[in-house]
C-alpha cells in the first residue's frame, strides 16, 4: 500500500481565544497567555494564525476581523463535507474522535494535530468519486482567493499542476437525476390496534431493550389516531401528553409506521424545531437500520427556501472568481456532492460556513424569494427539492415542520398533496405556528419584495429574476400574454422602489412656491405644494409614511430602540386617503395578473393534444406562481385596506381578526412600517385547512395541558383542546396522559432567589456568575430582553473564562442559535446566555445542561395582539391567561434539565416577586424553595457535585 503523500502544514501560530485574552502557540513551540492587545501585536509579527472560527475568535478578543487566517473549519468542510462538528477546538476534537482538550493551552497544542488528521483523511480518499475534482477546485480557490489551505490540500491529494477538466463548481453535472414514480395508488383505510402498536414498538426496541411501561401505554393511546374516519370533516384526534422521558418519539413511530406500511400512504410527522426534526430522523434509524431502506422509507421535507437551488448556484458562479466568493462557493460545491438531501438550513450543511463568510455568500443559494421556475429550469432534473418531493410520495414517514404543513394546507395541499394522517410533535407550539402561517402584513418589506418578484433586479448586484423572464419563453408562443404582462409590470411600480427605507423616515423636503401658479380664486397653492412635497413617490410609500406618522404620534414615548405599535382607530387624518389610493393601485396590479393567469390556464384546456409534457408543466408552474406569489397577498392586502373603512369595534367587541399599525426598528434604526393582521384565534384556520381534511391527527407534547389547573382536570384538557384547535372539530378528541418516569424530587432542585433585585443588571449578572461557577459550567441563562443579556455577558465573561468556563451568548457571539446550541451540547462545561425564545431549541442531555437560570418571570410581552387575545380568549379571566403562558414557559424550560434518568438539574429564578401560582406548573414532586443567593449557590454546588 502506498504511503500518503508528504503533508504540508502551515508554519503558523495556533490561537485559541477567551474573552479579551487568548492562548498562543508560536511556531517555535512557545505557549503564551496574552491579552487581546498583546495578541494583536504578536500576530502582526508572526503572521496569520491557525484557529477555529475566525469571526468568533476576533469577536471574543474584540479585535478586527482577521484579513487572513488558517481556519480549521474551512479545512474540515473541504476534507469531510456534510459531516457535523461544533465550531470550537473541543467540538472539532470530538468530531475527529480525539480526546477533548481540558483547557485552552491543550486546545492550542491540538490544532496542528487536527490539521494533520484532516489532511491525512483527504489523502486516504484520493481515489473516491467525491475527491475526483478536489485538487482542481482547491487550485481554483487558491487562484481566485489565495485560499490559505490550498497548498496543503494539493500536497495531500498529490496534485501537481491541475489538468483541464469540467468546472468543479458545476456540481449538478455529477448529481443524479430524479425519477418520477408515477401517480400514487389510492390508500387503504385499515386501522392499527393498540396491541399491534405495542408489538411494533417491541420490534423497534429489540429484545434487550429496557422495558418502559409508560412508552407502551403511550403507543397504545397513539394508535387511536389511525382508525378509519367515519365522517367527512371529522378526523380522529388524539391529544396525548407524554412526560419527558416517556420515549414518545418511538412511541408514535410504532403505530405510524405500521399504518403507512399497511395502507400504502405516508404519515406526516410535523415538528416545530429543527433539533427535534433531526432527532426523529436519527431515531428512525432503529426502525430502518439499513441506509438504503431508510432513505426509501423516510424523507425530511422543508420549504424550498431551505434547499440549495442549483440554478441560483449556477448564476452565482459568475462571482466565483471574486476573492470573497471563491472559498464559500467552493465549500458549498464540496458539500453538494456529499449531502444527503441538499438542506442548507439545518440539515447536514455546517451553519458555521455562513458565519465564516457572511449571509450574502450562502443565503442567495436557496430559493428564499419564491423565484423557482420549476421545469423551465435547466437544473430541474437534479433539483434537491424535486428529489425530496418525489421521494415523499412513496415514503412511509415524512418528517416535516409545522410551517410547511400549514402553508401547504392553506394552498390546498401544495406540492405534496394533502396527507391523510399527521403526527404533530411539539403540539404545544401549534397555536404559535398557526399564528405565523395564517397572518398577513402590508409592510414596506413585503410590498417591496413583491415588486422585486415582478420587476426583477432594478439595481446593484442582485440577480433576481422578474416576471418577464419567468414567462418570456411562453410569451413567444402565446402573444396574448404580452399585454397583461406589460400592464402588470407597469402597475408594479406603485410598490416601494429602491431606497424606500430611507425615504420612509427622512424629513419632508421644504416646498417650493411658484408665484406664477397662484390664481385669482385665491387657492392656497403654497399649501398644496407643501402637501405634494411631503407625499412619497408612490401610493405604497404614501401609506407607509402615514402609518409611521400615526405610530409615532400614538405609541408610548420610549428610547426609540425597540419596535413601536398603535391601534388602527381612531385613524390618523392622512391614512384613509392613503389607504384608498393604495387599494386602487393594488387593484390595478391584480387585474392584469388575473388575466395573465387565466390565459395561461386556458391554454392548458384549449390545447390538450398539442402541448408536450414539458410545456404543459411550464405553463402550469407559471400560472400557479402568479397565484401564490402575487394574487394571494394582493387579495389579503386589499381586504385589510377595506377594513380601514369599517367602523371601529365597540368596547370589548370581538372580531375575527386583530389589526394594528407598527414601526419596526433594528438596533435603534427604523427599518419598516406597516399594517398587520392576525387571526384572533389562529387555531380556527388550522382546524379548517389542516385538521378537518385529514383522517387522523395525533397531537402530542410533554406540556399540552396547563399544570396549574391540576385541581381542575376538565378545564386543563379544555384549554389544551382550545390551544391545539381540537375544540373546533366536530368529533371529540381522545385524551391520553402518560406521566414521566423520572424521579424529579430526587434528581432536581428548584429555587426562587429572594435577595437579588432583578431591575439591577449588576446584581443579576453577579448572581448568575456565582451560580455558573458553583455548577462548574453546563449552565443556561435565559433573559427576557436582549439589552440585559448583553450587559450581563460582558460583566460575567472574564471571571468565568478565568475559571476555565467558556461563556457564549446569543446576540453577542458571531454564531447563530443553532450553532450556539451545538457548541453548548459539545462542550460539557460551557455556559450559554440566550433570550427566552432560545429555550425551545436547547435539547441537551447529560451534564451539558445541569443548571438553568431565568433572570425574571417570562411574562408574555405586552402588545395589541396579546391584549385582544387576553381579553377574548381567556374565558373571562385575563390574568389567568397571562399566568398560563408564563407557567407554560417555565415548565418548558424546566423540562430541558432532565432528559435522561441519570441527569441532575437545578432550576433558579432570580425574581423574588414570582407568584407561587406560576410554579405550580413544575413537575410533581418538585419543591420550590425561596431563599437567599448564598444558600442557593451552596446547595447548587453540593447537589451537582454529588457522585
Amino acid at each position: 500500500m502506498a504511503l500518503p503523500p508528504r503533508l504540508l502544514l502551515p508554519d503558523a501560530p495556533a490561537l485559541v481565544a477567551g474573552h479579551g485574552r487568548g492562548t498562543l502557540l508560536t511556531p517555535d513551540g512557545e505557549l503564551l497567555e496574552l491579552s487581546a492587545a498583546e495578541l494583536h501585536r504578536r500576530l502582526g509579527e508572526l503572521g496569520p494564525p491557525l484557529l477555529v472560527h475566525g469571526p468568533a475568535t476576533a469577536r471574543r478578543l474584540d479585535l478586527p476581523r482577521f484579513d487572513a487566517c488558517f481556519d480549521l473549519l474551512e479545512l474540515f468542510a473541504f476534507c469531510l463535507p456534510a459531516r457535523p462538528a461544533a465550531p470550537t477546538p473541543r467540538g472539532l476534537a470530538m468530531a475527529l474522535e480525539l480526546d477533548v482538550p481540558p483547557d485552552d493551552a491543550a486546545a492550542a497544542a491540538l490544532l496542528p494535530e487536527m490539521a494533520t488528521i484532516l489532511l491525512r483523511r483527504l489523502a486516504a480518499g484520493r481515489g473516491t468519486p467525491l475527491n475526483r475534482d478536489a485538487g482542481i477546485l482547491a487550485a481554483q480557490m487558491q487562484k481566485a482567493a489565495a485560499w490559505p489551505w490550498a497548498e496543503a490540500v494539493l500536497a495531500a491529494l498529490g496534485a501537481g499542476e491541475p489538468k483541464p477538466s469540467l468546472d468543479p463548481y458545476k456540481v449538478w453535472r455529477r448529481l443524479p437525476d430524479w425519477e418520477d414514480p408515477g401517480p400514487p395508488q389510492p390508500p387503504a383505510s385499515f386501522d392499527v390496534s393498540p396491541t399491534e402498536a405495542r408489538t411494533r414498538l417491541g420490534q423497534i426496541l429489540g429484545e434487550g431493550a429496557e422495558q418502559r411501561p409508560q412508552q407502551a401505554d403511550y403507543a397504545s393511546a397513539a394508535a387511536g389516531a389511525f382508525a378509519p374516519r367515519e365522517d367527512q370533516g371529522a378526523p380522529h384526534v388524539v391529544l396525548a401528553e407524554a412526560g419527558t422521558g416517556t420515549g414518545k418519539t418511538l412511541g408514535y413511530i410504532a403505530p405510524a409506521s405500521l399504518w403507512a406500511e399497511r395502507n400504502g400512504a405516508p404519515v406526516w410527522i410535523s415538528t416545530f424545531t429543527r433539533n427535534l426534526q433531526r432527532q426523529i430522523d436519527q431515531e428512525l434509524g432503529r426502525l430502518y437500520p439499513e441506509p438504503e431502506e431508510r432513505r426509501r422509507r423516510v424523507v425530511l421535507r422543508k420549504g424550498r427556501e431551505n434547499y440549495l437551488c442549483l440554478l441560483n448556484m449556477e448564476e452565482m458562479l459568475g462571482q466565483a472568481g471574486q476573492p470573497d466568493m471563491a472559498v464559500p462557493l467552493g465549500l458549498v460545491a464540496r458539500w453538494a456532492l456529499a449531502t444527503r438531501d441538499g438542506d442548507l438550513m439545518g440539515g447536514d450543511f455546517p451553519g458555521w460556513i455562513t458565519e465564516l463568510h457572511g449571509p450574502h455568500a450562502i443565503w442567495p443559494l436557496a430559493d428564499r424569494r419564491g423565484e423557482c421556475i420549476r421545469s423551465a429550469c435547466g437544473r430541474y432534473k437534479q433539483c434537491f427539492v424535486e428529489h425530496s418531493i418525489r421521494r415523499a410520495r412513496t415514503a412511509s414517514l415524512v418528517v416535516a415542520n409545522h410551517a410547511l404543513v400549514m402553508v401547504q394546507a392553506a394552498l390546498g395541499g401544495g406540492e405534496d398533496g394533502r396527507p391523510l394522517r399527521y403526527v404533530f410533535d411539539e403540539g404545544h407550539h401549534l397555536f404559535d405556528a398557526a399564528d405565523a402561517a395564517f397572518s398577513a402584513a402590508i409592510t414596506g418589506a413585503e410590498t417591496a419584495e413583491l415588486r422585486r418578484w415582478l420587476l426583477g433586479a432594478e439595481g446593484g448586484r442582485s440577480r433576481a429574476r422578474g416576471l418577464r423572464r419567468r414567462i418570456e419563453e411562453l410569451a413567444g408562443d402565446i402573444p396574448d400574454l404580452l399585454a397583461p404582462m406589460e400592464a402588470a409590470l407597469q402597475a408594479a411600480r406603485a410598490l416601494p422602489g429602491l431606497g424606500w427605507v430611507t425615504r420612509l423616515s427622512e424629513a419632508p423636503r421644504p416646498p417650493r412656491h411658484d408665484p406664477a401658479q397662484d390664481d385669482d380664486a385665491g387657492e392656497d397653492r403654497p399649501a398644496l405644494a407643501a402637501a405634494a412635497a411631503e407625499r412619497p413617490a408612490n401610493p405604497t410609500e404614501a401609506f407607509l409614511r402615514a402609518v409611521r406618522r400615526q405610530v409615532l404620534a400614538r405609541a408610548p414615548e420610549e428610547e426609540g430602540l425597540y419596535d413601536a405599535e398603535c391601534d388602527l382607530h381612531p385613524l390618523g387624518e392622512d391614512i384613509p386617503e392613503a389607504a384608498e389610493a393604495l387599494g386602487r393601485a393594488l387593484k390595478r396590479l391584480e387585474e392584469p395578473l388575473v388575466l395573465l393567469r387565466d390565459r395561461l390556464m386556458a391554454r392548458l384546456e384549449d390545447e390538450v393534444e398539442e402541448l408536450e409534457t414539458g410545456d404543459r408543466i411550464r405553463i402550469e408552474t407559471a400560472a400557479k406562481g402568479i397565484e401564490r406569489r402575487a394574487l394571494i397577498p394582493l387579495r389579503a392586502w386589499q381586504a385589510m385596506l377595506r377594513a380601514l373603512q369599517a367602523p371601529p369595534p365597540g368596547p370589548g367587541e370581538r372580531r375575527e381578526f386583530v389589526d394594528w399599525l407598527a414601526l419596526t426598528r433594528r438596533e435603534g434604526r427604523e427599518v419598516d412600517a406597516g399594517m398587520h393582521r392576525h387571526w384572533l384565534d389562529p387555531t380556527t384556520p388550522f382546524a379548517l385547512s389542516v385538521a378537518a381534511p385529514a383522517h387522523g391527527l395525533l397531537i402530542t407534547s410533554a406540556t399540552l395541558r396547563d399544570a396549574g389547573l391540576a385541581e381542575e382536570p376538565e378545564a386543563a384538557w379544555a384549554a389544551a383542546e382550545a390551544r391545539t384547535g381540537a375544540s373546533h372539530l366536530p368529533a371529540p378528541a381522545i385524551r391520553a396522559a402518560v406521566p414521566s418516569p423520572f424521579d424529579y424530587a430526587a434528581r432536581t432542585r428548584a429555587f426562587v432567589v429572594t435577595d437579588v433585585d432583578k431591575a439591577r443588571a449588576g446584581q443579576v449578572a453577579a448572581a448568575m456568575q456565582a451560580l455558573f461557577l458553583a455548577a462548574g459550567g453546563g449552565a443556561l441563562g435565559l433573559f427576557t430582553a436582549i439589552r440585559r443579556l448583553r450587559e450581563s455577558f460582558h460583566r460575567m465573561a472574564p471571571a468565568l473564562e478565568a475559571a476555565g468556563i467558556p461563556l457564549y451568548a446569543q446576540h453577542v457571539d458571531a454564531m447563530d442559535n443553532a450553532t450556539l446550541v451545538d457548541v453548548f451540547r459539545a462542550e460539557e462545561d460551557a455556559c450559554l446566555l440566550g433570550t427566552d425564545a432560545m429555550r425551545d431549541g436547547v435539547d441537551v442531555p447529560g451534564r451539558s445542561l445541569r443548571l438553568l437560570v431565568f433572570d425574571r418571570v417570562p411574562w408574555p410581552r405586552p402588545s395589541i395582539l396579546h391584549r385582544e387575545r387576553r381579553l377574548h380568549l381567556s374565558g373571562g379571566a385575563p390574568s389567568a391567561y397571562d399566568d398560563a403562558l408564563a407557567r407554560h414557559r417555565l415548565r418548558q424550560a424546566f423540562g430541558r434539565l432532565i432528559r435522561r434518568g441519570d441527569d441532575r438539574g437545578v432550576f433558579v429564578l432570580l425574581d423574588r416577586s414570582c407568584p407561587s401560582r406560576l410554579l405550580a406548573g413544575l413537575p410533581a414532586g418538585v419543591a420550590v424553595r425561596r431563599t437567599g443567593l448564598s444558600e442557593v449557590v451552596a446547595e447548587t454546588r453540593d447537589f451537582l457535585n454529588q457522585p
